[in-house]
């Protein structure tokens, strides 16, 4: 049976999960859920039902169904086990998570659609300050990912060095939100590098905004 993503183009959580389907090589379906202010069918009642966080990513695999970024990552990592994206020591394998948590949990959450509406929304913040807000907590994350990826890397592409890991999957979406954003990222130059390496594979070129289904033309 066929898995079913549910996404949507700009989500940088989505993203993650969909380069980690392509890394993969797992077939799947992705089912649009437009987050656009006025259309927001993540909180229509068929998705509500579905996920009640009424976020996207999403995922589907035949009756079972999970939402949250890093636990559909944990998902898939244990259920498709071909191609690891998890180093095989214990130590390495922490030390991946933690990096991934140190942009999923700490700098993506404080920068997400939700939370910039409830600034310019409810808190009457203008467009400087909410961008001012969104490189503040990119360069609090960026300069602490930046010295993990330096220690690790060593003279390979990748934030842990040969292999691609979810740490890559976590970091690229995060760096393509730095550059809609305006934010300067000149100061993080091995996150640059990687970024700039993974953009030569087939699998992370398919899983960018631009090329999903719901994105504008």
């Amino acid at each position: 049976m066929t898995i079913k993503l549910y996404s949507y183009w700009r989500s940088t959580a989505a993203y993650r999960v969909r380069l980690a389907l392509e890394l993969k090589g797992i077939d799947y379906e992705t089912v649009t859920v437009s987050l656009v202010p006025g259309v927001a069918e993540h909180r229509q009642q068929d998705y509500r039902r579905r996920n009640p966080q009424m976020l996207v990513p999403f995922l589907e695999d035949g009756d079972f169904g999970i939402g949250q970024s890093q636990a559909i990552l944990e998902y898939l990592e244990e259920t498709q086990t071909s191609t690891p994206l998890l180093p095989a020591s214990a130590r390495q394998r922490a030390a991946v998570r933690s990096f991934c948590n140190s942009i999923c949990c700490d700098i993506h959450p404080l920068n997400n659609l939700r939370v910039l509406l409830y600034l310019q929304e409810e808190l009457g913040v203008s467009d400087e300050q909410r961008d001012t807000w969104y490189a503040n907590w990119i360069h609090a994350g960026f300069r602490a990912a930046e010295v993990v990826a330096n220690e690790h890397s060593g003279s390979g592409p990748f934030v842990f060095g040969e292999a691609v890991t979810l740490a890559d999957c976590c970091l690229v979406p995060q760096i393509y939100n730095a550059r809609r954003f305006n934010v300067p990222i000149t100061e993080y130059p091995r996150l640059v590098a990687i970024d700039a390496h993974c953009a030569t594979l087939d699998a992370f070129s398919r899983s960018t905004p631009e090329k999903q289904p719901d994105a504008p033309a």
